[in-house]
């Protein structure tokens, strides 16, 4: 009985020892890579057919930061703007090996949880396998003013970060488009969210389907 238990035991050690991931260093930006702003604008699209290929770690560390990151080091102030510069938006970036928090003060991706979570991040059946899903999320505790006011400032914002990574994915040769339909109970629950943060919206983007 003694060795059934202890075997029981290492499965599931094992078992939970495979559900680990790891913190994801990113790149600097490559500041030099991509098309014209014009350039860019001309291409830019919504497109919802993606290949089933995981983006490079180049290219995802140009793409959150991108969407969100910081571009004025000694200010900590980003490439999107937000009101009074509260920056309450955070970007969770679900890939196929699990959820994390994009850190851009220390260019990081750290680990939320673990497992493939990309069918939660919207109800449209291409969601599940496009190789990332954004998630933007504010935290309505950063934001003066009354429920109205935090909610219509931070679609504002979020609309920025949307724009900046379709030109992004325009410039970068990549399909992504942004959606508004996302399992946000579910979501939010697997997320560690605080009643305080809400989903306002997500964005796939993954290579164009030949």
């Amino acid at each position: 009985m003694n060795r059934i238990i202890m075997f029981t035991l290492i499965l599931l050690s094992s078992h939970l020892f495979a559900q680990e991931i790891d913190t994801i260093r990113l790149y600097p930006p490559d500041l030099s890579s991509g098309k014209l702003l014009m350039q860019a604008l001309q291409e830019r699209k919504s497109s919802r057919a993606f290949a089933d290929r995981d983006l490079t770690l180049a290219e995802l560390s140009n793409l959150v930061w991108a969407a969100n990151g910081i571009n004025r080091t000694e200010e900590g102030k980003r490439t999107a703007p937000t009101a009074r510069n509260r920056q309450e938006l955070d970007v969770y970036v679900v890939l196929r090996s699990g959820i994390y928090l994009y850190d851009a003060v220390k260019s990081l991706l750290i680990p939320i949880a673990a497992g493939d979570f990309r069918a939660q991040a919207g109800v449209q059946d291409y969601v599940a396998t496009a190789p990332v899903n954004l998630i933007f999320v504010s935290d309505l505790e950063k934001l003066g003013g009354d429920a109205g006011d935090q909610e219509c400032s931070s679609r504002i914002n979020v609309g920025y970060i949307s724009q900046n990574v379709y030109l992004y994915c325009a410039s970068a040769n990549l399909a992504t488009v942004a959606r508004g339909s996302v399992r946000k109970e579910s979501l939010s629950s697997t997320m560690k969210l605080r009643p305080g943060q809400m989903i306002i919206l997500a964005q796939s983007v993954g290579y164009p389907k030949e």
